[in-house]
């Protein structure tokens, strides 16, 4: 399913009554059922004898509201509707909604004067539901008043919310809240999912999302000029890598991995195990030899190769020919998982990563690396992954993470492009971004995974994962890891809960990945 952005469901829209001749009206009307429907399903699968309150805004969102609370009194609802906005710059659509309510014999109040706003608690906590129609996608920056005092009201009545489209106040393209915004128990959300109903805090407004085409053509909906789509169990299914009856552990994905250093060897741990967990045929991890005893008493099945050190635990250029007569046996090769920060190393993460000509993944201290040389990535002539948290993105962008978070998908598309990179960017929820613009978002994963460890899983999990590909699809395992990755840290959660630890995702990672299996 495709993500949009504001302005592409706008053309969306716009598109669907100039070029395909759907009236407005039209589309307000499916909007309102859709919503309503959503409603009567929160209040039990019956509307009669309940009463809901309708808060609708001076623009579209507000004409759906409108035709919403028709719906509701046909089904038996007592409907009383607060109206925040200028009659006088309603558009036709939404006035002809309106004066259908009011020939309805609804009564319409306005939110206007101090006595007005003394109504409003009493009806809402009076009611069984509350339908918000305030606000659509338009919101950007602080809202006006009055509408924090009645976004604050709804949520202090601590009722089942409805929201249409969004809920009120959230960015639907960030999910930035700038004071206040509704605590939604479901979004109807119309045409396509919106970005800003993913990232936080707007997704925890969202409560459940439901999607209504509301009769949008489907030819605009799946248009390819719409570049976000939506990481779901069928596409990650269709990227299961198929294994024939006759392949071998070389054939299944032979993976370096070049990770730990004194005090962080298990990093290079959970990233080993997640390799052979997410189903690669062999791994060999190559680190600082006085660092080996530690490996050998915790890996079984992952081969070692001590690495020359510039002093106790730490790698420099004294490593590089020994990795360099290794890399021929490989398909893909890991940097970074606990490897360190000392300047020997990240000159020699530098001059490594230009030299592998296999698909490589940077993670970590791999990406630290390159904080202050990200023009050095251009020249790595390999596919590249890289598998940032915000902090460690916005170090290499050398910006802040509150103005990455801003502008998430925007700033991530052009680094992808111009690091020639495909970018995991982890957060609330992940992105995978690809150099030619396509952006992945998963709603997978939880608050429970965040912990030490878990993102040392998650590039293991990808690394393991490429060798299994067919070549040139590194993207594909990109996508699948960060699927298999969350969706094991939401079974993690579900035995475990926020004393999970990262190897309680290791383990559930062959677990969610037979289950996929079952859907492809």
């Amino acid at each position: 399913m495709k993500i949009s952005l504001v302005n592409e469901m706008r053309q969306i829209d716009k598109f669907a009554q100039e070029k395909f001749g759907v009236p407005e009206l039209v589309l307000m009307e499916n909007a309102g059922r859709a919503s309503s429907d959503v409603m009567i399903r929160l209040l039990g699968g019956s509307a009669a004898g309940k009463t809901v309150c309708v808060l609708a805004g001076g623009g579209n969102n507000g004409g759906d509201a409108f035709a919403a609370a028709r719906h509701l009194m046909n089904n038996g609802a007592e409907v009383k509707i607060f109206f925040a906005g200028n009659s006088a710059k309603l558009t036709k659509s939404a006035a002809i909604n309106r004066d259908i309510c009011s020939k309805m014999g609804m009564s319409i109040q306005p939110l206007a004067t101090g006595r007005d706003f003394e109504k409003l608690p009493l009806f809402l906590n009076l009611s069984d539901g509350v339908l918000d129609g305030l606000l659509g996608t338009g919101v950007k920056g602080d809202l006006r008043d009055p509408m924090p005092r009645i976004i604050k009201c709804v949520n202090d009545a601590h009722r089942p919310v409805v929201s249409i489209d969004v809920p009120s106040g959230v960015n639907a393209d960030t999910g930035a809240v700038a004071s206040e915004a509704v605590m939604a128990t479901a979004t109807v959300t119309f045409g396509l999912l919106k970005a800003g109903l993913f990232f936080s805090p707007g997704a925890s407004h969202a409560g459940e999302i439901v999607v209504d085409t509301i009769g949008l053509p489907v030819q605009l909906l799946y248009d390819r000029g719409i570049m976000q789509e939506y990481l779901d169990d069928g596409l990650a299914a269709s990227l299961l890598p198929k294994r024939a009856i006759d392949v071998h552990k070389g054939s299944c994905g032979r993976v370096l991995a070049i990770a730990g250093s004194r005090g962080m060897t298990g990093a290079a741990v959970l990233a080993s195990r997640a390799i052979m967990r997410s189903g690669a045929g062999l791994e060999m991890l190559a680190s600082a030899e006085s660092l080996l005893p530690i490996y050998a008493e915790k890996l079984t099945e992952t081969m070692t190769q001590p690495l020359p050190e510039v002093r106790p635990g730490v790698l420099g250029d004294s490593a590089y020919d020994v990795l360099m007569k290794q890399l021929a046996k490989f398909d893909v090769v890991l940097i970074g998982p606990g490897l360190g920060r000392a300047s020997e190393t990240t000159a020699f993460v530098r001059r490594l990563a230009n030299e592998v000509h296999l698909p490589l993944v940077l993670d970590a201290d791999g990406l630290f690396a390159f904080v202050g040389h990200t023009m050095d990535l251009k020249g790595i002539g390999a596919p590249l992954i890289m598998t940032p948290h915000l902090g460690e993105m916005a170090a290499l962008l050398g910006m802040k993470v509150e103005a990455l978070k801003a502008n998430i998908i925007e700033i991530s598309r052009k680094a992808a492009h111009d690091w020639g990179a495909i970018l995991v960017v982890k957060s609330e929820c992940t992105i995978v971004v690809f150099p030619d613009g396509r952006v992945y978002i998963t709603s997978k994963g939880n608050p429970s995974m965040a912990t030490a460890g878990s993102g040392d899983v998650l590039a293991g999990t990808i690394a393991g994962l490429i060798g299994q590909m067919e070549k040139g699809h590194a993207g594909d395992a990109a996508l699948l890891g960060v699927y298999l990755h969350g969706a094991a840290g939401d079974l993690a959660d579900e035995e475990k809960g926020e004393g999970l630890v990262a190897g309680d995702i290791v383990r559930c990672l062959p677990t969610v990945r037979k289950n996929l299996k079952k859907l492809a």
